[in-house]
């Protein structure tokens, strides 16, 4: 047998909500069973600008590889990246 659910409080902003459901235990509020699967298509990910000092000749490297495969130097870098991390 079920229990009720219990009410979502309204939050004055996002910082009160955050601190709320960070002591509650969502079960108590929601039916994860009857949960569905959101796509959000226009979101996208948060990015952070940072500063990194290449020795010249590498950066050059770095260009001539981006040139060859028609792609932004900067846009080959991150690609390169994430698959160095998913490497691990």
């Amino acid at each position: 047998m079920n229990k009720p659910l219990k009410t979502i409080p309204k939050f004055a902003n996002e910082t009160e909500e955050r601190a709320f459901w960070e002591q509650q235990d969502s079960t108590e509020y929601l039916d994860w069973d009857t949960a569905q699967r959101v796509v959000l298509p226009n979101l996208k990910p948060s990015t952070k600008t940072i500063s990194l000092r290449l020795p010249q000749h590498l950066l050059d490297s770095i260009k001539a590889a981006a040139n060859s495969r028609d792609v932004p130097y900067q846009s080959l870098i991150k690609v390169w990246l994430q698959e160095k991390l998913h490497s691990q």
